[in-house]
């Protein structure tokens, strides 16, 4: 059962000293909807799981690998018998990685990895949740700088294997590589600068594209366009201001990058399927 339940918000009961939780939960349990701060990763053992988001229902089979965001809405639910990993963490300390904090900041609100979706890693990322689940439950000391370490070696497989699959119109490995770590560069840019009044003309000179060039190969690296990925930075920093009861909508829209609170309303319902004003409501239930 989810232990700490408010509205739609769970509070995450991380085991005793870390920032980590692990389930090997064979409950018969449906989990009502709900989202926590935390990321999370799901990968059944034994007999199918199901996973509803934004009303797509997504049946995960053994072995098939579930990542979810911090902050997605989403409901559980269980078969009648079966056994799958539930883990969860903190990913402040992720974020604090300028590289992994851009490949995170692309990655779909909930990424299903199956055998043919990624069939290049989806063996070495079952290996490292199972080796993740191995570790939670010995007495070793560090076992959560050891799991951290398994974490980030998932982020790093599944941001190389985005990467790799990143078309240029440079043939060259070495144009390739150069072309990805700019871009690396500019989503951190984009990620610390998303309030301010961030331009396709600045942006694409600070890259030093032209604004044709930049636009395809921004879309192309994160799989959305430049306004978009900006205006989801501004939604998931105006999600974080939304806690305070004390903000109007308007200071968040205005602390947020929006030039007014319409702007604002409009983008986020857009995003996030629901107002600023019940995203609140959900969160303080």
């Amino acid at each position: 059962m989810i232990e700490n339940l408010k509205g739609v918000h769970e509070t995450v009961n991380f085991k005793e000293n870390t920032n980590i939780r692990l389930y090997d939960n064979d409950k018969t349990e449906d989990y009502p909807i709900h989202w926590h701060t935390p990321l999370e990763i799901i990968m059944p053992l034994e007999n199918d799981y199901t996973i509803i988001h934004n009303h797509h229902i997504i049946t995960l089979h053994p072995k098939e690998i579930i990542y979810i965001s911090s902050g997605a809405l989403h409901t559980l639910k269980a078969p009648p018998h079966g056994r799958r990993i539930i883990f969860q963490a903190e990913c402040a300390l992720l974020h604090k990685i300028k590289e992994l904090e851009s490949i995170l900041s692309f990655l779909p609100s909930i990424l299903v990895i199956t055998p043919e979706t990624l069939p290049s890693i989806h063996d070495k990322l079952y290996a490292l949740i199972m080796e993740i689940r191995d570790e939670y439950f010995t007495d070793s000391a560090l076992t959560e700088a050891s799991i951290y370490a398994r974490l980030l070696e998932i982020f790093v497989l599944i941001g190389r294997n985005h990467t790799q699959n990143f078309e240029t119109f440079e043939s060259s490995t070495a144009k390739q590589k150069e072309y990805t770590e700019k871009f690396l560069s500019i989503c951190g840019y984009i990620n610390d600068h998303c309030t301010e009044d961030l331009t396709l003309d600045y942006v694409s000179g600070l890259a030093g594209f032209s604004k044709y060039h930049f636009t395809r190969l921004f879309k192309q690296f994160t799989n959305v366009s430049f306004y978009k990925y900006v205006n989801q930075k501004r939604i998931a920093y105006a999600e974080t201001l939304l806690i305070d009861p004390q903000m109007s909508i308007t200071e968040v829209a205005l602390h947020s990058g929006f030039s007014s609170p319409s702007a604002f309303i409009r983008m986020f319902k857009m995003l996030k399927s629901c107002t600023p004003t019940e995203f609140r409501h959900m969160y303080h239930l």
